[in-house]
């Protein structure tokens, strides 16, 4: 996909991101478990949060941004790609949500490149930053969830 403006790109943003909103909604609902419910409908409200930044474009909220290292497990290196289907198991919906973070992240550290002011490249940045979280976060969840398997 190509942007001329840094417009495109939000509305790219925004899109995408309510897509993220639609599957850890969904995930969440499927899911009979309630940590593992609560963790999906709190990735949803995270990604709440990046959709309502790209809306708002609030400078304050990326000017006071705490960057910090985030370890990548890599454990989403390995995954093939998959589709979402309403009842897949447990441990799919997390490898799925690992590629979808691991895409995500990759999206905004493109964007880095894309933009010009130092604002819309740290705005990037932080997104970068806190979909690696997430990916984290999701790699973790699928090493505990493997190791419960005996894997």
């Amino acid at each position: 996909m190509s942007f001329t403006t840094f417009k495109d790109i939000v509305t790219y943003a925004v899109e995408k991101e309510a897509e993220a909103i639609r599957f850890y909604t969904d995930a969440s609902r499927q899911e009979e478990y309630a940590a593992a419910k609560g963790t999906f409908l709190a990735f949803a409200e995270e990604e709440k949060k990046h959709k309502a930044l790209f809306e708002n474009l609030d400078p304050q909220l990326v000017a006071n941004y705490k960057f910090g290292k985030i370890p990548d497990l890599k454990r989403s290196d390995y995954m093939v790609e998959t589709a979402y289907r309403p009842g897949m198991p447990y441990v799919d919906i997390l490898r799925l949500a690992m590629k979808r973070e691991e895409h995500a992240k990759k999206f905004y550290d493109d964007c880095v490149a894309l933009v010009e002011g130092e604002d819309q490249k740290k705005l990037f940045q932080m997104l970068s930053q806190e979909e690696s979280k997430h990916k984290l976060k999701l790699e973790t969840m699928y090493d505990d969830a493997m190791a419960k398997a005996g894997d």
